[in-house]
């Protein structure tokens, strides 16, 4: 697999996960005071450099952030930056199948690409993430970039993901993409959306407005799966009233993009 397609393909997530009309999200015509859906074309494009590099995890996460941070006023992608770099790393320095190819990426992470996640953190700055007891972003790494993951996984899911060899890209969201791509790419995507949130509270959500806040979320997106588009337009009204972002479904959304995009289990051939 070239550097270039897997560039492309991550560059080519990006656009569908923002592209795609997911409730609580910006998308075309749907923007944040804070983001624009021009934002997240602009990050989609800043990260193909360097993701057609051959650099150390940590550093291609880092060197992505801080391309972003160029042409964007906010944090657009740090989430979809450390589920995809991992992805990257592991279809351009492997044979093997992808996830077990990713497992060997995870395991030999190093305090290196701590130090440079944690720079990346703190140059994004994401909304609600609060402080740690250990290995807060704010100090020095002492453990690997995994453990330092393994630290924050029961409150953050992209955390979660490097500690369990990304289960819900894999085993939750791959599943439903795969079932909806005859749907087209943006129907696809958001399904897929629907399918995660429904089965994964959101962790921006919790951090932010509580885990009975982010359960009630999911209990409406359970419902919304079988509704049609006026469902979903009055769940994504619901979500913007209450100030609702389930911005770390979106993130998972477009890594299970990435997924089926480098794995081929979604060529349109």
């Amino acid at each position: 697999m070239t550097s270039d397609f897997i560039a492309s393909a991550a560059q080519l997530a990006c656009l569908l996960e923002a592209s795609a009309p997911k409730p609580g999200n910006v998308s075309p015509g749907r923007d944040f005071p804070d983001a624009s859906y021009p934002d997240f074309l602009a990050s989609a494009a800043a990260i193909g450099p360097v993701f057609a590099a051959d650099l150390p995890l940590g550093a291609t996460i880092h060197a992505a952030i801080r391309a972003t941070s160029q042409w964007t006023r906010s944090n657009t992608n740090l989430g979809l930056v450390l589920l995809l770099a991992p992805l990257a790393q592991a279809a351009r320095r492997s044979t093997k199948p992808l996830r077990e190819a990713l497992q060997g990426v995870l395991a030999a992470t190093t305090i290196d690409d701590a130090r440079e996640v944690y720079a990346a953190i703190r140059l994004a700055r994401p909304g609600g993430l609060g402080t740690a007891a250990e290995e807060d972003i704010a100090g020095e790494p002492r453990v690997s970039l995994v453990e330092a993951m393994r630290l924050a996984a029961d409150r953050d899911s992209i955390a979660a993901e490097y500690v369990t060899d990304y289960r819900v890209t894999f085993d939750i969201g791959l599943p439903a993409l795969i079932a909806a791509r005859s749907h087209g790419w943006l129907e696809a995507t958001v399904r897929t959306f629907l399918a995660l949130l429904a089965a994964v509270p959101d962790t921006l959500i919790s951090r932010k407005r509580g885990t009975a806040v982010a359960l009630d979320v999911s209990a409406q997106a359970k419902r919304v799966l079988s509704a049609g588009p006026e469902g979903r337009a009055q769940f994504d009204q619901r979500l913007r009233a209450d100030r609702l972002n389930p911005g770390t479904t979106a993130d998972l959304t477009a890594a299970v993009i990435y997924v089926a995009l480098l794995a081929g289990a979604w060529d349109t051939r």
